[in-house]
């Protein structure tokens, strides 16, 4: 299946499960300005300061890297729009991601959200003084004196740019610091660095298909009390795209689900030791699907059991 057709068959989803027609779901307004409400969306504490983050946020990889276009923009202005209307804040990006540093920071600017956002980002090269000219490209594309988390990327140089992030945690330029990984295999060096370091933060990939963080990653995370991000919820849009073409079953209602990305959603928030998910999206349809995982019930053991079986089958 095509990116092109993936789309289009999770808008006749949507369309159907929430009951609206074509040109009231899926127009350029906002869930708020139709008359749609969205619920708000429940909050977790960061562990190393109680401070209560909303459990679904934004990703940025690809779908932000947009650059100029004007109409991708627009798109994407209407994605924050309908995150920070359900209570979101987490935006999640890199230097990595081409523009989407850049798209983020001006349309934050362009809907006057900077104080509604919870800036993620990264810093992805090696070397101290590469490392510092990384970040502070990233706060003039986000267009703010500071971020709320700067992340190592995928650990590359960890211990020389875990130094100057304490740095800069101390002198107030960012307000917490973390780790990042996208693939499983790199779990024992993720382990490691935890236990070594205990970051505020660590961001790694985690689905109902790709559990292996459930071993190690999610219980040391617990123990050490390390806030976690999850990436790639949908199987990195793979797991997704396969499940969106067999029908949602009757037990999805029982956790209060409307669609097969609320069920993946809600799979990975099952887990008590996962501070927020971000699934990337560029259109705003989508985002108002997601943020609906982030209120209601959760699925308890015998359901994720019944999850897993669905998306194993």
């Amino acid at each position: 299946m095509t990116l092109a057709s993936n789309h289009d068959h999770r808008r006749r989803f949507l369309r159907a499960a929430l009951g609206l027609p074509a040109t009231l779901a899926f127009s350029r307004v906002t869930p708020a300005q139709n008359g749609t409400a969205l619920p708000r969306m429940s909050r977790r504490a960061i562990p190393s300061t109680g401070e209560a983050l909303p459990v679904i946020g934004c990703g940025t990889w690809r779908t932000f890297d947009v650059g100029d276009d004007a109409t991708a923009r627009a798109q994407l202005a209407a994605v924050l729009r309908v995150l920070f209307e359900a209570g979101g804040s987490v935006i999640d990006s890199s230097p990595m991601y081409g523009s989407s540093e850049a798209v983020a920071g001006a349309l934050l600017t362009q809907l006057d959200a900077h104080r509604k956002a919870f800036v993620a980002t990264k810093v992805w090269t090696e070397g101290r003084e590469a490392g510092i000219a990384q970040m502070e490209e990233s706060l003039r594309r986000f267009q703010q004196p500071r971020v709320d988390l700067m992340q190592i990327h995928n650990l590359l140089d960890w211990r020389t740019q875990l130094a100057t992030l304490r740095e800069w945690k101390a002198r107030g330029r960012i307000r917490y610091l973390g780790i990042t990984h996208h693939t499983s295999s790199a779990f024992d060096a993720v382990a490691a660095v935890m236990r070594s370091e205990k970051p505020d933060f660590v961001q790694i990939n985690y689905a109902a298909d790709d559990r292996a963080a459930e071993q190690r990653i999610l219980p040391l995370a617990a123990d050490l009390g390390i806030g976690v991000v999850i990436n790639q919820p949908f199987g990195g849009g793979g797991l997704l795209a396969r499940m969106m073409k067999t029908p949602l079953p009757a037990w999805a209602a029982e956790i209060g689900c409307t669609s097969w990305a609320q069920i993946l959603l809600k799979f990975v928030l099952a887990q008590p030791a996962v501070t927020v998910v971000i699934p990337g999206t560029g259109r705003p349809q989508y985002m108002a699907d997601n943020v609906r995982a982030g209120s209601g019930p959760l699925p308890d053991g015998a359901m994720r059991a019944r999850i897993i079986a669905a998306v194993s089958g």
